[in-house]
């Protein structure tokens, strides 16, 4: 990746005019925007990495950086340069982030934030930066945590749907499991939907995973969008995967170790939904519908 970026990066300097003050400072200024707004990147960071629901967060940075990498040649197009764009967005982040600090509106809070930081960014970079990077930028609000409310709405009717979807198929693998609301019983020991495997913490994570596929794959606009929309969808699918054999080991084995499969596969679910994004790709060629030749942007 180094390598490449030291052969492009001359290039875009020559051809558009970018130099070392323009990088340096939209560093600055996101920096100086990142210190006067600390406190609510530190609520942010803090959530992301202590609180279950919000740990999608940490995805967010390896998402935002590869739809930057595959995008890395479209700075061709871009002309650096200071843009009323910018300061816009700067303006409307500052007040929702005092709008957010004034009423306790914690999305207020944490986007005002983002996008003062966004803007700051932007204000060196220029417009077309954002026209021809908009997705990474679109990635960059997963970070923000979920507010509880939304969180709910989302979280209860997963968890009843995967609930009922878990048990049935269970039983077609012969587990005798017993359902009540949510719960799921085997061996005399309950599940909790929950907390086995909630589904708002792998809606979200896996709408990024979707998201991210969606705008790098060979696909034409609407089969990107069918994708992103269905998310919610793939996210029931990877549960109800996931709670299979979960259930059997929180029947079968100890705590410590039904909790430790628990944590470990649902990371590893990312990956599997991942492939079968891959194995939908491959299924749309084999059915003749169009997909576009996929080469990465500084090709």
């Amino acid at each position: 990746m180094a390598f490449k970026l030291a052969q492009i990066l001359p290039r875009f300097r020559g051809r558009n005019g970018w130099g070392v003050h323009d990088w340096s400072g939209a560093a600055l200024l996101v920096l100086i925007s990142v210190w006067i707004t600390a406190d609510a990147w530190s609520d942010i960071m803090h959530r992301a990495m202590t609180d279950e629901e919000s740990s999608h967060a940490m995805l967010v940075p390896l998402v935002a950086g590869w739809l930057l990498w595959v995008r890395l040649g479209r700075f061709r197009h871009c002309k650096p340069g200071p843009t009323w764009i910018g300061p816009a967005i700067v303006a409307i982040g500052a007040a929702l982030y005092v709008a957010g600090d004034t009423y306790l509106v914690e999305l207020f809070w944490h986007g005002g934030a983002l996008l003062v930081a966004v803007g700051c960014c932007l204000t060196m970079l220029g417009r077309d930066v954002l026209r021809n990077f908009l997705p990474v930028f679109i990635s960059l609000a997963f970070i923000l945590p979920i507010p509880a409310r939304v969180r709910q709405g989302v979280a209860i009717p997963l968890q009843r749907t995967t609930a009922q979807a878990t048990q049935e198929v269970c039983r077609l693998a012969g587990l005798s499991v017993d359902r009540s609301g949510n719960i799921l019983q085997l061996n005399g020991v309950d599940v909790a939907i929950g907390e086995a495997c909630n589904g708002m913490r792998m809606t979200f994570a896996l709408l990024l995973v979707c998201f991210a596929f969606a705008l790098t794959a060979p696909l034409h606009g609407y089969v990107r969008v069918i994708i992103i929309v269905l998310s919610p969808l793939s996210a029931v699918l990877c549960n109800v995967v996931r709670l299979v054999p979960t259930v059997w080991v929180f029947g079968n084995c100890s705590l410590t170790t039904a909790e430790m499969f628990h944590d470990v596969s649902g990371w590893v679910m990312l990956f599997v939904a991942f492939l079968l994004l891959m194995g939908i790709v491959r299924l749309l060629r084999w059915a003749m519908l169009p997909v576009t030749p996929f080469t990465l942007a500084y090709d």
